[in-house]
């Protein structure tokens, strides 16, 4: 049978393309903010756009931080994406403002040092080895990307230290583009915005949760 994925719903944007990208991919997808259907899905999926500070007050009035949480411990895949990968973190320091994040992962999320920001558009993406999610995917393969922040290579040494895979892309300079750790995987880059490319991540992602 297909996996069950919940879209979680806190007023962040993309949730329906999010849900029609995965249910492409083959799940049975939900949009909501059901804390029951939010921590029995297979698969939680939480997609985020514009502000971190803004996407964490919405996710803590749905208790999404606490879900979030209580699904790790119980060893249940989860999936960020973009600003939804952010606030994996501990922190951003977006617009010079220090917020606290949902501390899944340590690290900060800081502004690119690019010439042009936002980076938007297509990226390739270096995965290292062992990667999940990436498996089967060709190593030139382009994702698209919309963000000016992320988690720079200077704030990632405790991550990696912590057994995370780290994949890479560059804009001005390296910064996180996936990163995977056990139930929890999140991506910068919009996958359900990445064509067949994002379709085989999503798909591999699925693959997880039966």
């Amino acid at each position: 049978m297909s996996p069950r994925v919940v879209v979680l719903d806190y007023g962040s944007g993309n949730l329906r393309s999010a849900q029609r990208a995965l249910e492409r991919a083959g799940a049975r997808v939900e949009v909501s903010a059901d804390p029951d259907a939010a921590l029995d899905g297979d698969g939680l999926a939480v997609p985020g756009v514009g502000a971190f500070a803004a996407c964490m007050a919405g996710l803590r009035a749905v208790g999404g931080d606490k879900l979030i949480a209580r699904r790790l411990q119980l060893g249940r895949p989860v999936l960020g994406i973009c600003v939804g990968m952010q606030v994996l973190f501990a922190a951003s320091a977006e617009h010079g403002i220090q917020s606290e994040g949902c501390g899944a992962w340590p690290g900060t999320v800081e502004r690119l040092d690019a010439g042009v920001l936002p980076h938007m558009g297509w990226n390739t993406v270096t995965a290292p080895r062992g990667s999940v999610v990436f498996a089967g995917i060709d190593p030139g393969t382009r994702f698209y990307f919309v963000h000016s922040y992320a988690l720079r290579a200077p704030g990632a040494g405790q991550l990696a230290a912590a057994g995370a895979l780290i994949s890479w892309a560059e804009h001005g300079e390296p910064f996180a583009a996936a990163v995977e750790q056990g139930a929890l995987a999140a991506t910068q880059f919009h996958p359900e915005k990445s064509g067949d490319a994002g379709a085989a991540l999503l798909a591999n992602w699925l693959e997880t949760l039966s």
